[in-house]
């Protein structure tokens, strides 16, 4: 089975948030099952400087009025479409915005265009390989449907559209509809038209033979107002053709065994090899040597992922004898409140601004819990990382974090299977409990020492995951083989 997958990024050649790891590690674990996935993704600077030899598949003299080339390469074991236009990729920002933070006023052109090639090699532009099945991925990847529909074989090869992040739609002006080479029939409310603009991830999720999510509560979740954005009555409309698939993790590069970004290794029953790390930590982030948790942060730095309630809790965490260190940027506002919270305790708060990988290895291979109080969350991989490492994780009973983290309530804990924290409200009193239910269980080491050995047990790879991919891509053929 040969399947074409459409992202925006894809890591370890680019990387925003978790749908770069999800797209690069999803066909190394779809391989062992006899699926040969392809991904095309944008040429941008920065992957044309790391991807080395490429070999030239089509030349696009005129892609929705840009010139484009279709290049092949392969990459840390991928198979990688790159669609290399300088007019629209050669940017000294970000994949998305501006190094101001703005999003560039052409992303409607962009990610058109990406979409565009797609269905290019879904129709056989690459005589050496075509697709049964097209997978996009948010809304950057909406319009992939869309033109499959409208295209010479597109009708009759399946598509697979996923939501990472229904919060971001990929909603333009009606202005733009004329230069996007669909029919005037696509402009219509069971197509791309939105409210009387044009919805990306609208369109996608309209016409894709099958959608997902990634995670069953949050698959759940978006059929309500409260979490659907908008787009909750479309997808109950769409709700046989919509599953919750939780994401894995590559486990190879996020390994405490063999983790290069570490000060020591260590596995799931020899965990004595993390207060190297913790040491690590206080030398990075200049922290006072102490005996409390150390509770970190790896995220953006917004109002989803609740970074206001970490700041309210700053002052209490300190006060019970924690330390708190962060890494991540975002809203001005949010920095500002983190760099307060520093200033107020020098030693005991500390934050990276950015991101910096192996600094992101590190803080789960030394800090004792990491705290994710997001909102709502699709997925989430972070607190998958925690389990791995045995940093524990205190999260949002919301989307995957519910999905994957065993509260450590009573009777979870005399089974021994406990693997964090869940709370609810998400709000700063439901948080401030789950915080002082940390400092307990901390401080009876021979309890919380199980908690982060029951994290470490968890299946956390692709492998199942993979599966239920695969199940699914082969019941959509099935519906192609019946006339």
């Amino acid at each position: 089975m040969k399947v074409l997958s459409v992202a925006s990024e894809v890591f370890p050649l680019i990387k925003t948030g978790g749908l770069a790891d999800v797209a690069g590690a999803l066909p190394l674990a779809l391989a062992p099952l006899g699926i040969s996935m392809r991904t095309i993704m944008p040429g941008y600077t920065s992957v044309l400087e790391k991807i080395g030899a490429t070999k030239v598949v089509a030349d696009f003299p005129d892609l929705l009025g840009k010139p484009a080339r279709l290049l092949y390469a392969e990459h840390a074991g991928l198979e990688l479409y790159i669609l290399d236009s300088p007019d629209l990729y050669d940017r000294d920002g970000g994949p998305y915005v501006d190094l101001e933070g703005k999003d560039y006023i052409d992303n409607w052109q962009r990610f058109a265009a990406l979409a565009k090639a797609a269905t290019s090699i879904a129709n056989g532009i690459d005589a050496n390989w075509a697709p049964d099945i097209v997978h996009g991925h948010d809304w950057q990847a909406g319009l992939v449907p869309l033109y499959l529909k409208y295209s010479e074989v597109g009708p009759h090869t399946p598509s697979v559209l996923t939501i990472h992040n229904i919060a971001f739609q990929g909603q333009f002006s009606s202005q733009i509809f004329s230069a996007l080479d669909l029919p005037a029939a696509a402009y219509a409310v069971d197509g791309v038209e939105y409210y009387g603009d044009v919805g990306y991830l609208k369109g996608g999720l309209r016409t894709a033979w099958a959608i997902t999510t990634v995670s069953p509560t949050y698959a759940e979740e978006i059929l309500e107002p409260q979490f659907g954005m908008g787009l909750e009555g479309l997808i109950g409309e769409r709700i046989q053709d919509l599953v919750g698939i939780v994401n894995g993790i590559d486990d190879d590069v996020w390994n405490p065994e063999t983790d290069r970004h570490v000060a020591a290794t260590y596995n799931g029953v020899n965990i004595a090899n993390r207060a190297t790390n913790r040491a690590a930590l206080e030398k990075r982030f200049e922290l006072t040597p102490g005996k409390g948790p150390i509770f970190c942060v790896v995220s953006r730095l917004t109002w989803q992922k609740g970074i206001d309630l970490v700041i309210e809790a700053a002052d209490e965490i300190v006060a019970n004898g924690g330390q708190l260190i962060v890494l991540g940027s975002g809203d001005p506002v949010l920095e500002a409140g983190m760099r307060a919270a520093a200033a107020r305790h020098p030693g005991n708060v500390a934050i990276v601004f950015g991101y910096d990988e192996p600094l992101s290895h590190l803080m789960q291979a030394g800090a004792d819990a990491i705290l994710i109080p997001s909102r709502f969350e699709p997925c989430g991989l972070t607190q998958l990382y925690g389990l791995r490492y045995g940093c524990v994780p205190i999260v949002g009973r919301t989307g995957g974090l519910s999905d994957t983290i065993i509260d450590a309530n009573g009777a979870a804990l005399a089974a021994r299977v406990a693997t964090g924290i869940q709370f609810s409200p998400i709000d700063s009193h439901g948080f401030g409990q789950a915080l002082r239910r940390a400092f307990r269980l901390f401080e009876d080491r021979p309890v919380w020492d199980s908690i982060q050995k029951a994290a470490m047990k968890s299946d956390v790879s692709w492998q199942s995951s993979a599966s239920q991919y695969a199940s699914l891509y082969k019941t959509l053929l099935n519906r192609v083989a019946v006339p």
